[in-house]
């Protein structure tokens, strides 16, 4: 088992909440920040992109229960200041905001995603 040092604010990708809500064996890496659920900073593109993977591929109960536990956290739409910072970055739509809520929150990103993995204020985690 992997020992992970939480750091205060957090901002989980999608990937990382699927894990946990799957119960993968990579959850543990993501249950650190998770479970401190009221230091989390959750945007709304991650809320999309969690509830709706969710719903398709396992259940509306399971994405609504997911949906409920997140936003316990503090959730952040988009807005303008956020989307220009967003347009700065050389990412995807969704992860550059994602991205910039985290820089703009001072929050460290937890990602299994590889394309962050060299930004900083990331927290990476690389897939064996």
């Amino acid at each position: 088992m992997v020992r992970v040092v939480v750091e205060s604010p957090a901002l989980i990708d999608s990937s990382g909440w699927l894990e946990y809500f799957a119960d993968s064996p990579r959850a543990s890496l993501f249950a650190p920040a998770i479970l401190k659920i009221e230091t989390v900073l959750v945007p709304t593109v991650v809320l999309f992109e969690v509830f709706k993977r969710l719903r398709n591929q396992v259940s509306n109960a399971v994405a609504d229960d997911a949906a409920n536990f997140m936003q316990q956290g503090h959730v952040y739409g988009l807005d303008a200041r956020l989307a220009l910072t967003a347009a700065t970055h050389k990412l995807a739509f969704a992860d550059s905001i994602i991205y910039a809520t985290a820089q703009q929150h001072n929050a460290t990103l937890w990602t299994q995603d590889a394309h962050f993995k060299d930004l900083p204020g990331v927290k990476y985690f690389a897939k064996n």
